[in-house]
């Protein structure tokens, strides 16, 4: 009992060393990330100009510690998120309403899934990326995790892009990922880094729940789509 309660507590403190020692650029990206991501469950345009700031100021923190995989990575995440806010934007033009984040909400692009042949594709066409990245971190870099590594980024640019077509898909493959990327620094002895991602695991969760609801409330959501 006694080791179980001291284990939890050097984890605690791993946690609040995290939060204290955090820079305030740090602090930044998990504030922007977070109220981003909360955004997005609310299918604001606000989550797309505000998720650019965030991805833009993760890129800078990677490349300060010299991530510079990780760094590239947030060029996609930035390219996807400008791409998705044209794509709901022009949706609310083409149904008449007033595309501007303070009208986000008056004529909304619906939410829509993906076909059984669309998802068998994304998770097919995904795993051969993870499989390419891994054996290339392998190859050529001395990746402490590559597989890991590779799993979080090729999926995670996968469901930002799902995301930035409104597809409801996008939240079930940010649970993965981001239970994948839990476990891995947890295992890795990272108790900080994992609590920010138990926290996007959580709004991931209330995020499928709520979109799910609106395709309810809508009656079904938008028609399937077409990978």
């Amino acid at each position: 009992m006694e080791d179980g309660r001291g284990a939890m507590s050097e984890i605690l403190k791993n946690i609040w060393g995290g939060l204290a020692g955090a820079s305030a650029l740090d602090q930044a990206n998990l504030a922007l990330g977070v109220t981003g991501v909360a955004l997005m469950i609310r299918r604001s345009l606000w989550a797309f100009p505000v998720g650019l700031v965030a991805v833009a100021v993760q890129g800078v923190l990677f490349y300060r510690t010299k991530f510079y995989a990780d760094a590239t990575q947030q060029v996609f995440f930035f390219a996807a998120l400008a791409w998705g806010w044209w794509h709901w934007m022009r949706a609310q033009k083409r149904d008449g309403g007033v595309a501007s984040p303070a009208a986000s909400v008056a004529v909304e692009l619906p939410v829509g899934a993906l076909t059984w042949r669309g998802r068998a594709v994304t998770l097919v066409v995904g795993g051969a990326a993870v499989a390419g990245w891994a054996l290339a971190l392998r190859a050529w870099t001395d990746a402490v995790m590559p597989w890991r590594d590779a799993f979080i980024a090729v999926f995670g640019i996968a469901a930002q892009v799902l995301q930035a077509r409104k597809v409801i898909e996008n939240w079930p493959l940010w649970i993965v990922v981001n239970v994948v990327a839990v476990a891995a620094y947890w295992k890795a002895d990272l108790a900080y880094t994992a609590f920010l991602y138990v926290i996007y695991l959580g709004l991931a969760v209330v995020g499928w729940r709520e979109w799910a609801r609106v395709m309810i409330r809508d009656g079904g959501g938008g028609s399937p789509l077409r990978s």
